[in-house]
Parts: structure tokens; C-alpha cells; sequence
């Protein structure tokens, strides 16, 4: 099993930074994909990045709404999977989930069956 806490998260204006922290206990997570995801307000929980271990390196995806403004990370030593958050726009406001370990689709939250408890995040304009 994997336990995962989220923290970072709070409000900022418009054009802000965060950043979010997914530190995992109970296993060490350097080698398993790991996903942030968030659910807006009314809506669906979306995927928003993942990274990767592919063998040799690590790889990253992201959706397109925050390609260029998000960043996503890991600090080994710390078991921790970070989203660094730039250049926030109120359309970013949700509460924000990491995932691990996906059976099948890093794109699909369905897929994933550890997360953890989620931390909010609110942009104002």
C-alpha cells in the first residue's frame, strides 16, 4: 500500500505561483508513474500531469491548458512528487489530487488506485 498527502495549496491572485507536494509513505515511489489531477467547482477530475519512470529517465505529460505554466517533479530523496503552478489563471481554481501507480492509462483518474485526500486551489481574478 500507498499512502499519499497533498499540501501547497491555498489562494493566490491571478499570475501566481504554488506549489504542490505529493509525499508518499509506505512504499518508495521513485520508479511508479505518478498523477495530479483536479476537479473544478461542478465538474468531472480532469488530468492535469503525470510523470513517468521509463528506465533509463523520467518523462513528463500535461494537458494543454497548463503546458508552459506547470511543471511537475520529483525529489527522490524525499519521496515526493511536486507541481510547481506558474502563471495561475482563475480557470485553474480546483482541488488538486496526486495519484500513483496507474493499471493502465496515466490520462485516466480510473485507472489509478492510490490517491490521496487532495488540497485546494484558488485563483482570483
Amino acid at each position: 500500500q500507498v499512502q499519499l498527502v497533498e499540501s501547497g495549496g491555498g489562494l493566490v491572485q491571478a499570475g501566481g505561483s504554488l506549489r504542490l507536494a505529493c509525499v508518499a509513505s509506505g512504499r518508495t515511489i521513485d520508479k511508479y508513474t505518478v498523477g495530479w489531477f483536479r476537479q473544478p467547482p461542478g465538474k468531472e477530475r480532469a488530468f492535469v500531469a503525470a510523470i513517468r519512470w521509463l528506465g533509463r529517465t523520467y518523462y513528463t505529460d500535461y494537458t494543454d491548458s497548463v503546458k508552459g505554466r506547470f511543471t511537475i517533479f520529483r525529489d527522490n530523496a524525499k519521496n515526493t512528487v511536486f507541481l510547481q503552478m506558474n502563471s495561475l489563471k482563475p480557470e485553474d481554481t480546483a482541488v488538486y489530487y496526486c495519484a500513483a501507480d496507474p493499471r493502465g492509462s496515466i490520462f485516466n483518474d480510473a485507472e489509478y488506485d492510490f490517491w490521496g485526500q487532495g488540497t485546494q486551489v484558488t485563483v482570483s481574478s
